[in-house]
């Protein structure tokens, strides 16, 4: 375990050490695999001051730290509505620079009025399909979490679970919702040990597993017969057009 794994567990009181168990990597990724930590970005949907969907990414945040990866949480204050600037925005440069970086990505979103909120899809629709000839998004893996202030509820991860399918991400199987969210949060914005906890823990570890497994497979695994063809016809139009 790296020194800054070791920081990172020291800062989750609620892990039992005894159970912990570090990733495997070997058991993950072949020998010649790329061995540098997993990029992860988190995006969470609440500008509030007390929000606690930025308190779970930020308990996730610290959790993925543990498991080894590189982490970046985006804020979205300051992020304009999709369409009501040029792309050039300080703040979309950032997110669209950050979703280029990542290997994979987490994203938490309260629920309100029974979706996700505004600021998340918000988030999520300045991210392009393809950005540059280049898709920011195909091909890596995704994590889905939801807060709530009533009863357990699967509005928002359904929805982002959609929206992970048509930006072409491997959406990992585990996802966490959490109810009542005003309960599972301490004063400082810690979250609670509770099976709850227990399941973000869950959808971290999960999330580095996937990752380091399909990282350097992406790109095969996202290849497509109908784009190849596609590219076939193309380079057939230009070789054969007809000289001036």
């Amino acid at each position: 375990m790296t020194d800054e794994m070791t920081a990172a567990l020291a800062d989750l009181p609620n892990i039992d050490t005894e159970h912990w168990r570090p990733l495997e990597i070997d058991r993950l990724v072949g020998p010649d695999a790329p061995r540098h930590a997993p990029r992860i970005l988190v995006l969470y949907g609440s500008l509030r001051e007390r929000s606690f969907s930025r308190f779970a990414a930020e308990e996730a945040a610290r959790l993925l730290r543990a498991f080894g990866a590189e982490v970046r949480l985006y804020s979205p204050a300051g992020l304009p509505l999709p369409d009501d600037c040029e792309a050039d925005h300080p703040k979309v440069q950032e997110l669209r620079e950050l979703a280029q970086w990542s290997e994979g990505m987490l994203w938490a979103s309260p629920e309100r009025h029974g979706a996700m909120t505004s600021v998340m899809k918000a988030q999520i629709d300045w991210i392009p399909l393809s950005l540059g000839g280049v898709r920011p998004t195909q091909g890596k893996t995704l994590a889905i979490m939801q807060v709530s202030g009533g009863s357990q509820s699967f509005n928002s991860v359904n929805q982002l679970r959609i929206l992970g399918r048509w930006m072409r991400m491997l959406t990992i199987p585990n996802q966490s919702s959490v109810p009542k969210a005003f309960n599972e949060f301490d004063e400082y914005g810690r979250m609670r040990l509770s099976p709850l906890y227990l399941r973000i823990v869950d959808v971290c570890e999960e999330l580095m597993k996937f990752t380091w497994m399909n990282r350097d497979r992406s790109a095969y695994l996202t290849e497509r017969y109908s784009e190849r063809v596609e590219s076939a016809e193309e380079v057939s139009r230009r070789v054969n057009q007809s000289t001036i």
